[in-house]
Formats: structure tokens, C-alpha cells, sequence
């Protein structure tokens, strides 16, 4: 059942996700949890900081992060996750399966439109 205040389901998209998202963020450089967070909360894709570390805990379980500890101007040092070798791997394996996912939804996306529009043409 679809939450009445999530109208299409989106929570649920986003949570099943997000890790992907956080992958991507870390595959070109390490980041902290902090900026992983302002990052994901500026797209919408998570509600609140409070909600990324549960998930970077578990992504640093399952051996697709580590983390270092650096030094920062700003206040005390910080956890910066990196991407792993088999987070790397892992994350290629999602982009191939996630185009043919999104290429499937897309058709049926279109498909529905290009039928609307031709109900629309046709004599009534």
C-alpha cells in the first residue's frame, strides 16, 4: 500500500537507492558524512544527516567503503569514506543493471504517452 503522503511511492524508490547514489558520490573522491549528507538532502533523495550513517555503517560492513580519519580546519577530525575495489565493481554492476531497468520504465513511460497523445488525434 502507498503511503498517502508519498503519493507515488517515491520513499520507497529512494531508500532502495540511495546507497547507489553514495557509491557514485565517493567513485571519484573520498567525502565525509556530513557532505554526503547536504548532498543527498539537497536532491531529496534522503530527509535528514540522521539517515546516512545507518547506511554507511552497513555499506563499510559489506566491504563496499572504508573510511580514513583526516584532520579538519574546522573543528575535530573527520571520517571520510572511500570506495573500495569491490564497492568499484559493485557499483559498474548496478549502472548496467539501473540502464536496463530505467530503458524498461522509460518504454512503458513513453508508450503510455505516445497512447494518450494518439487517443487524443483520433475522431471521436
Amino acid at each position: 500500500m502507498i503511503d498517502k503522503g508519498d503519493t507515488f511511492g517515491l520513499g520507497q524508490l529512494r531508500r532502495g537507492i540511495v546507497e547507489w547514489c553514495v557509491l557514485a558520490l565517493l567513485q571519484h573522491h573520498e567525502r565525509y558524512g556530513f557532505e554526503l549528507a547536504k548532498t543527498l538532502s539537497a536532491a531529496n533523495l534522503i530527509a535528514s544527516e540522521g539517515t546516512i550513517y545507518p547506511l554507511l555503517a552497513r555499506l563499510r560492513r559489506d566491504g563496499l567503503v572504508e573510511t580514513l580519519w583526516r584532520e579538519s580546519a574546522e573543528g575535530p577530525p573527520r571520517r571520510y569514506y572511500v570506495l573500495t575495489t569491490s564497492g568499484k565493481q559493485s557499483l559498474q554492476l548496478f549502472r548496467n543493471q539501473w540502464q536496463q531497468f530505467k530503458e524498461s520504465v522509460d518504454q512503458f513511460l513513453d508508450e503510455g504517452t505516445r497512447e494518450e497523445h494518439h487517443d487524443h488525434l483520433e475522431p471521436k
